[in-house]
């Protein structure tokens, strides 16, 4: 139940407080605290704002923020220790206990770039069986599973694999909308630990959203096993984000990142060792009292927060460690001109803090953009536009790029900075790994395309003439049967049946079993290999020609095998468009049952070139 469900004289204990950053410390400041008695005492006319009673005074709440704040009825949680107990008189202790026993439940959402391993720690958590490819997109809808751990049920979800959240694919709109609206209580941010610098940007704009966060360094073994060091403990002081090294497939570092997952959902930030509120805390709601009882007007006006803050002077810098990534002179002065702008106009955000708005705007994400706008007035709409368009011809001047580069410049500047002080790998030799050594070679340039067109070269050739031995050795067999039948069984309709109709139309069909065998073979060949993906990666920019994103090429070519298991294939793809439009290509494709035709017309037509001819019917196929 919400707190803004909660009738006039209705009374509540808190359970938890849902949001990120800077609307959970000023809730918490109110003292909306886990465990509290709140008292609904009066609605706006209009249903908003709403006044509510707690820790002895007043205060008013938007009915956006009293949404975000669960609660169990004083009524409810009186009944479940009536069951419990037959004491007859309830103390308050026995009501916020049922709260808190309430409050066991963690939302957990799995956050993090594709081939991270995200899915494979879901899958081993879960017990699932969802099949992980090499290539990205292995996530089409978020999963669920929830399970039991030192008395706390988790909620997990799975995420689509994404390499950042500016909401510039549906991939990006997806996960942020889940970070955003539904509010997950911890945020497990998956990290590749063999791939540290890509795969930190997409924690640097999780900082900017200031959200609860715990990382998983998965694949720590590889890290380990090249020779590399890394001071992870450092690195996560520098950042303020709990990191945990994790092995998925065998369990390493996954009791420990509960552990701290269940930490930072029990308010790290806010609580001490035994759930107690920190004494710096309580004592800023105290302030805050102090602040109520001047009888000021509204809370939210501009005037009223200036007198605050000359009551709680620096409370959050006492507090709370929430580390900023520093943009550079010219830019953080940008985002403090917007921040202003916005406070100005007396925006409020509860789902997203004014620097991380501020940054989006500049940024030009349109979402945020749209969400502005929405609450604005006309005339200030524009004016926000005309500063945002000088802001960014400014910085183009400046920097001679968008703001957007800049901006992703000074991330991975922050990036590569900190793991300068703390990862050391080795030299580019020693770490160089055998499959480092062929990706160099497949996936090249100048080589990539030769090398893919050779490998189907191979493929289709060894299909006709490895194949032709085994053909031979079926018409032969067959070709024995039916003599020796014929030799056996007196002139007849039977006879003729069993000879020329059984034996020899099953012989012409199962003389080509070789054939798809071997081409099966390949096929399964390149996707054990990996090579697979690296196909589908050099295969990209000529796919987006149709519309298609690179990874569509795999179930486009397992369509050569079959085009029902290739269809099937599709739902690795996450954009809906992308893979309807694969399923509608795959039956084009030329699959197994059309090979037993183009063998006999190759073989036929061109008996000296069969094998070529083969290829060139498959890739004339392809290109029509």
């Amino acid at each position: 139940m919400k707190l803004s469900d909660i009738e006039i004289g209705g009374r509540a204990v808190i359970v938890k407080v849902a949001g990120h950053g800077g609307f959970r410390r000023r809730i918490v400041e109110m003292g909306f605290i886990k465990g509290k008695v709140v008292e609904v005492l009066n609605r706006a006319p209009l249903g908003d704002p709403i006044e509510y009673a707690v820790m002895g005074y007043n205060v008013s709440l938007r009915l956006s923020e009293a949404e975000k704040i669960e609660v169990i009825t004083v009524a409810e949680a009186e009944e479940v220790v009536r069951r419990n107990s037959s004491v007859a008189t309830i103390t308050e202790d026995e009501i916020r206990q049922v709260a808190l026993d309430r409050r066991k439940e963690i939302q957990v959402a799995l956050v993090g770039n594709p081939n991270a391993g995200k899915t494979s720690l879901f899958n081993v958590i879960s017990g699932a069986h969802e099949k992980v490819g090499n290539y990205s997109g292995v996530t089409v809808d978020a999963k669920e599973t929830e399970f039991e751990y030192k008395g706390y049920r988790i909620k997990l979800v799975d995420l689509p694999g994404t390499y950042s959240l500016s909401a510039y694919s549906p991939e990006e709109r997806y996960v942020r909308n889940q970070i955003v609206k539904e509010r997950p209580d911890v945020i497990v941010n998956v990290v590749d630990a063999g791939n540290l610098e890509r795969n930190l940007f997409l924690t640097t704009q999780l900082i900017d959203m200031n959200v609860r966060m715990v990382i998983a360094l998965n694949m720590y073994d590889e890290l380990e096993a090249k020779g590399d060091r890394f001071d992870y403990e450092s690195l996560s002081a520098m950042i303020g984000v709990p990191m945990i090294p994790t092995v998925s497939p065998k369990m390493r570092g996954i009791n420990e990142l509960f552990d701290t997952v269940i930490k930072v959902y029990e308010g790290g930030d806010y609580l001490d060792a035994d759930g107690n509120l920190l004494a710096n805390v309580e004592n800023d709601a105290l302030l805050d009292k102090q602040y109520h009882e001047l009888d000021l007007p509204h809370k939210h006006s501009s005037r009223n927060k200036e007198l605050r803050n000359l009551i709680v002077p620096n409370a959050v810098n006492q507090r709370v460690r929430h580390i900023h990534i520093h943009y550079g002179a010219t830019i953080e002065a940008v985002i403090k001109q917007i921040k202003k702008s916005l406070n100005d106009f007396s925006l409020q955000f509860n789902d997203y803090t004014p620097r991380y708005v501020a940054i989006k705007l500049i940024e030009g994400d349109e979402d945020i953009l749209n969400e502005v706008a929405q609450v604005l007035s006309n005339k200030q709409i524009e004016l926000l536009n005309a500063q945002l368009q000088e802001i960014k011809e400014d910085i183009k001047a400046e920097f001679k790029d968008t703001v957007e580069n800049v901006i992703s410049d000074a991330k991975y500047g922050f990036i590569a900075g900190a793991l300068k002080e703390t990862y050391v790998a080795q030299t580019k030799e020693e770490s160089k790994t055998l499959t480092d050594k062929i990706d160099n070679v497949v996936t090249s340039k100048f080589l990539g395309y030769p090398i893919f067109l050779l490998a189907l070269f191979i493929t289709f050739n060894a299909t006709f003439f490895v194949g032709a031995y085994p053909m031979e050795w079926i018409e032969t067999g067959v070709g024995v049967f039916a003599s020796w039948l014929s030799a056996m069984m007196a002139p007849g309709m039977l006879r003729d049946l069993l000879i020329d109709g059984i034996v020899s139309g099953v012989g012409g069909v199962l003389v080509f079993l070789p054939n798809i065998l071997i081409l099966y073979f390949f096929i399964s060949l390149m996707e054990s290999s990996g090579y697979m993906a690296r196909a589908a990666f050099i295969m990209d920019k000529l796919m987006h020609h149709i519309g298609l994103h690179g990874r569509s090429f795999i179930p486009l070519f397992m369509g050569f095998g079959c085009n029902v298991p290739a269809i099937m294939a599709t739902r690795t793809i996450e954009n809906r468009n992308a893979r309807m439009i694969t399923i509608l290509i795959i039956p084009l494709m030329s699959c197994s049952a059309r090979l037993p035709i183009f063998l006999l017309l190759a073989g036929a037509f061109f008996p000296q070139r069969a094998g070529v001819a083969l290829f060139a019917m498959y890739i004339i196929g392809v290109a029509l």
